[in-house]
């Protein structure tokens, strides 16, 4: 049977070029708080689900946890074209739904409702949505569904999982967290600190010095993220991005330094926190999303109210 997709475009946003933009597709459940939502469609089915959504059209759905990072997105979009009218490297966001268009009604009076440059609504019947990241030049992808994202990660698209959480981040400008090993960095130094421990890692990173580390998942979203950011000056701009990795500075943080050089990527601050807990200091940058390998960073983050991506 031929997989569905039904894409409606906004009309009433301006229309990006996808070779040029930094392409970003987020789940319904990603961008909205649809949990008890998600919940009748488990227990009750996908009629009822749809029936429900039907009748509550034009309630506007809460925000989710990637909400915040969606608004700050458009601000980064408002101050890159007043400086340059005809720019277009530009952020573009799509939302790819498992809802029906006729079920999806709601999340698109959702999105008007609070102003939210979406450019266009893929809903798809097919299991696995995944397969249109591609097509739509997808950079990134958000989504509350684990599946979901280890099969984007398999083709080759940056994604990460979304919790959902109250989220109070400031709007701007856009904050990124980005951690080292695993997301930025691939996990060549994580699996040598888990045969070798600690001692076999640093000496691994030492020995390795002069060699950049291997590309993580997310290293082709935080080039393009970069390369936008290189658009303004280190005070202007309306993107700051940081680093908050396990390692420790002295020991392994000069391999990571030099690889970012290596690659020219522009990061703002950098923390190596040696193994210590990553709550605080996110506590304090205040991002609009942090992305982190690791579990038991994610909870901390959310432990201070900050919205987290798990990269599985």
């Amino acid at each position: 049977m031929a997989e569905l997709e039904s894409t409606v475009v906004n009309t009433n946003v301006k229309q990006k070029d996808p070779s040029t933009a930094l392409v970003i597709a987020v789940t319904t459940r990603a961008i909205f708080n649809l949990e008890e939502e998600h919940k009748l469609y488990l227990e009750k089915g996908k009629e009822e689900y749809t029936r429900h959504q039907l009748a509550n059209q034009d309630k506007p759905l809460p925000p989710g946890t990637a909400f915040a990072f969606i608004q700050a997105v458009q601000y980064v979009n408002k101050k890159i074209l007043e400086s340059n009218p005809a720019e277009r490297d530009l952020f573009d966001i799509l939302v790819l739904s498992n809802n029906s268009p006729e079920s999806g009604v709601r999340i698109i009076n959702s999105t008007k409702h609070y102003g939210l440059e979406i450019s266009k609504f893929c809903f798809v019947s097919d299991e696995d949505s995944t397969q249109y990241l591609k097509s739509h030049s997808v950079k990134l992808f958000l989504s509350a569904d684990r599946t979901d994202v280890c099969n984007a990660l398999r083709r080759g698209v940056s994604a990460a999982l979304v919790f959902q959480q109250e989220v109070q981040a400031p709007r701007t400008p856009l904050r990124v967290v980005f951690d080292g090993d695993a997301v930025l960095f691939s996990d060549e130094t994580d699996q040598i600190f888990q045969e070798q421990g600690l001692e076999g890692a640093v000496q691994y990173e030492q020995a390795m010095e002069a060699i950049p580390i291997g590309e993580g998942p997310l290293k082709a979203f935080a080039m393009h993220l970069g390369k936008m950011r290189k658009k303004f000056g280190q005070e202007e701009s309306p993107i700051r991005t940081y680093l908050v990795t396990a390692r420790s500075g002295r020991d392994m943080g000069i391999r990571a330094i030099k690889t970012l050089r290596e690659w020219g990527l522009p990061i703002d601050e950098a923390f190596f926190m040696d193994g210590a807990p990553k709550g605080p200091i996110l506590a304090q940058i205040q991002p609009h999303i942090f992305f982190d390998d690791g579990l038991h960073n994610i909870q901390g983050a959310q432990n201070v109210g900050v919205p987290s991506a798990w990269v599985p």
